[in-house]
């Protein structure tokens, strides 16, 4: 199994389902409400570590409930749970998410704990970070500690993929120490400083980014597939046809199952397949972790 160090956020969800997702100032009443565990770096460990990677996880929880039940699901799952501080001086962060009829999702975060992970805690986790096979990264953190551990991966050799999700301006430091930047439509959008609505646009915008450092750029574009730009393939990634019933992680899902397929040495073109079957699969089931699929499941779709 190949190594993946995820550095990230950890989250509980709260989930309604709505008939539609509300207008400002609107009150929709919605139908079933769920809690399930979340969080964007939680999320993509959880898809990595049952995507067949041997996964060890870098984030701080708060000293509560929801922390506590956090860390048992991690080791429930294989993932290394060194590196999840527990934090005695902020709450575990919170997602509160509106599904709607058709699977898609509005998300607000309180980030609590998520927003005190510093470059001191990925100095602690130096050693394992040296012998990943790849680091996977995402931008719910601080981002001074995202750089800290994108700059010491690339001192070490390490590829970095970021998921630059949610969208926020980076500088070319960072993302000179990218290996793989992995952004949706939007993401690409805020990025490239132009929108993104079709494979013209996101190739457009794939050569912008790869320009500012990032040898491979794949821009997500939902049931549309995704357009990856690198050595070796250019070219919109067709997405498998499913019925979704909730989109909430379908995108933490192919980034988990995309590193491990990298760190795997998969062809590219597999790489992507393999990681869209996995999100394919996830979009047909609810809530965020509970919806990524094991490496059997995503076998078997293939």
């Amino acid at each position: 199994m190949k190594s993946i160090l995820v550095i990230g956020s950890s989250n509980i969800d709260m989930i309604i389902r709505v008939p539609r997702i509300p207008r400002p100032g609107e009150t929709v009443l919605g139908g079933k409400f769920a809690m399930a565990p979340g969080g964007k770096g939680a999320n993509q460990a959880v898809a990595a570590a049952r995507a067949g990677g041997s996964v060890t996880f870098v984030t701080r929880v708060g000293d509560d409930l929801f922390g506590h039940e956090a860390v048992r699901n991690f080791e429930g799952d294989g993932i290394d749970v060194r590196f999840v501080g527990v934090d005695r001086g902020a709450p575990t962060g919170v997602a509160m998410i509106n599904v709607d009829g058709k699977g898609e999702n509005s998300i607000s975060v309180a980030s609590g704990a998520n927003a005190r992970l510093s470059p001191a805690d990925i100095e602690e986790a130096g050693g394992s970070l040296a012998a990943a096979d790849i680091v996977l990264l995402q931008l719910e953190s601080p981002l001074e500690t995202v750089e800290a551990a994108a700059r010491m991966a690339k001192e070490r050799g390490v590829p970095v993929v970021l998921n630059p999700a949610p969208a926020r301006p980076l500088g070319d430091g960072l993302l000179e120490a990218v290996s793989v930047l992995t952004p949706n439509e939007s993401e690409a959008a805020a990025l490239a400083g132009f929108e993104v609505l079709d494979e013209a646009d996101a190739k457009r915008a794939a050569a912008r980014l790869r320009a500012r450092g990032p040898g491979l750029v794949v821009v997500t574009m939902g049931r549309r597939g995704a357009y990856a730009l690198g050595d070796g393939f250019e070219g919109l990634m067709p997405a498998f046809r499913v019925a979704p019933i909730d989109t909430t992680a379908a995108g933490d899902v192919f980034n988990g199952a995309l590193a491990v397929a990298l760190a795997e040495k998969m062809s590219l073109a597999d790489a992507l397949r393999f990681a869209q079957a996995a999100a394919a699969i996830s979009v047909t089931r609810p809530g965020a972790q509970p919806s990524a699929p094991t490496r059997a499941e995503i076998e078997a779709f293939l």
